[in-house]
């Protein structure tokens, strides 16, 4: 029987007799162990959307279990099953909707994906439990039409301050690369294309290794074939691939110390629990949440002399796609902020946030804020009243007003939900009452946070003086071809509201 961590613990006895419900466990916390211990009266399902996360569970049941995916078959009698959704959505037939008793979702930030929702519309279980490492923050999908409410949320921070997880320390380097063309297969991308795209960046990474890894270090690569390029250019590395077969013995000199690095290609993963651990390179550039808290999970592990993990991210060109680096642990996008600020945003884990509000607070990101609105908002199907609102990095949402005041609505967590005043409500509602504060008190600064009264002299070139302003106080921004509006909504910024035409 495994003895459960106190939060573990308060985990489980927060969870519902049924219903539907979310809980946040960030990576190295042990989410696996806890659901394993959740009290069944019935057969448990587990579905998953990796193969390594399907057999992974498994390890921490102490009963029947089986397997459904690809040529693996669970039997009626198996109380735990832990299926590939790709897989279960051709079985179906083969399960009675009442069949289980509680299904879990691992990474429950893919069930608003269509095969999730054909499973989980066929199963009527007594409880149904997401569980996910990542704070999506709801920005790319909502979850609200899944399950109930968030029950239990433990992250990062909390992990590393309660020190149950090792701190981190943040660097960017780029290496040259160019994945602007390489296209994306199921939420990543495509693997042969990125293999292709990530060649000749070997003496680049090893480069990285050489001048910034500390004490024992995990590569993360592409390939088997950049891994051996990366092995061949740092002395006594090894490297660990699915088809190794001494694998064993690596981590065993590894662990002994006898090993200083290991290149790997998708084997850590998940699951492998190596504590020495002190440095990550991630030179397996990723679009998933998911897979990017796992890679860096595998340095999160506390050990004797072990000060911080050093985490290193190897960037380059990625182009529209969304590149998961050190500030998506904590749900900050850097999609919005300038390339060129990006470089900025390094050291000690939790100071990326405001780093990262500040690097996007620049006339670049400024003049793209009203499309970011209105891309998010009809995604989200929104009504934003048309306010001109400002998305930070944190997905918050602020509104400038004169003499410096501001209106801030918090991010909205996986179920659409945000927190004012220390109380839940839905993100509409935020947005209503935002729009009528607005109506009711700053009627006299509709030209500055309507964007209907704004775009009606918007579209104009903008003055001298505004140019005039800009320049003076964004000094080296290009003014070229401003309008009205997007001069307008930089003044906002710079000025705290004042209006300059």
């Amino acid at each position: 029987m495994l003895t459960l961590r106190p939060y573990q613990q308060e985990c489980i006895d927060s969870i519902p007799d049924q219903g539907a419900y979310l809980i946040q466990m960030a990576t190295g916390l042990g989410k696996t162990v806890t659901f394993s211990q959740i009290p069944r009266h019935g057969r448990m399902l587990i579905l998953s959307h990796r193969e390594e996360l399907v057999t992974q569970p498994l390890k921490y049941f102490e009963c029947t279990k089986g397997i459904e995916m690809a040529q693996h078959h669970a039997s009626p009698w198996d109380e735990v099953v832990s299926a590939s959704v790709q897989t279960m959505t051709h079985r179906l037939e083969q399960f009675a909707p009442d069949e289980f008793d509680i299904v879990v979702c691992d990474e429950a930030h893919h069930s608003a994906a269509r095969s999730y929702r054909r499973v989980l519309g066929h199963f009527q279980p007594r409880l149904l439990l997401g569980f996910t490492a990542t704070p999506s923050r709801g920005d790319k999908v909502r979850l609200d039409d899944i399950y109930e409410d968030i029950i239990f949320q433990r992250d990062l921070k909390w992990g590393i301050q309660n020190n149950y997880l090792s701190d981190i320390y943040c660097r960017r380097v780029n290496i040259g690369y160019d994945i602007s063309k390489v296209k994306t297969s199921h939420g990543d991308f495509a693997p042969g294309e990125l293999d292709e795209a990530m060649d000749g960046t070997a003496d680049a990474i090893a480069e990285a290794y050489t001048k910034l890894a500390q004490g024992a270090t995990l590569i993360f690569a592409v390939s088997v074939h950049q891994a051996n390029e990366i092995a061949k250019r740092i002395p006594g590395a090894a490297v660990v691939t699915g088809e190794t077969d001494n694998r064993a013995q690596i981590i065993k000199d590894f662990t002994d110390r006898k090993i200083s690095c290991i290149v790997n290609v998708m084997v850590f993963t998940e699951g492998t629990d190596i504590p020495l651990v002190e440095t990550i390179i991630i030179a397996r550039p990723t679009q998933s949440d998911g897979l990017y808290t796992q890679m860096v999970g595998r340095g999160l592990r506390l050990s004797p002399g072990k000060e911080r993990l050093n985490l290193i991210d190897c960037v380059g060109i990625s182009g529209k796609a969304s590149l998961c680096t050190a500030p998506s642990l904590l749900g900050i996008n850097l999609d919005d902020v300038p390339e060129k600020k990006k470089s900025e945003i390094i050291g000690p884990l939790f100071d990326l946030p405001m780093k990262a509000v500040s690097a996007a607070d620049c006339p670049e990101s400024w003049i793209k804020n009203i499309l970011i609105i209105d891309l998010w908002a009809k995604e989200q199907k929104y009504q934003t009243h048309d306010v001109n609102w400002f998305k930070m990095p944190d997905s918050s949402f602020v509104c400038s007003l004169p003499d410096k005041k501001r209106i801030v609505i918090p991010a909205q967590d996986e179920l659409g939900m945000t927190e004012l005043g220390g109380i839940k409500i839905p993100m509409q509602t935020a947005f209503d009452r935002a729009y009528k504060k607005l109506v009711e008190d700053f009627s006299d600064e509709r030209a500055l946070w309507d964007m209907n009264a704004v775009k009606r002299w918007g579209t104009k070139p903008a003055s001298e003086k505004q140019i005039a302003i800009i320049r003076r106080r964004c000094k080296g921004f290009e003014t070229t071809d401003l309008n009205m509006m997007q001069a307008s909504m930089i003044l906002n910024r710079v000025m705290g509201g004042k209006k300059a035409g």
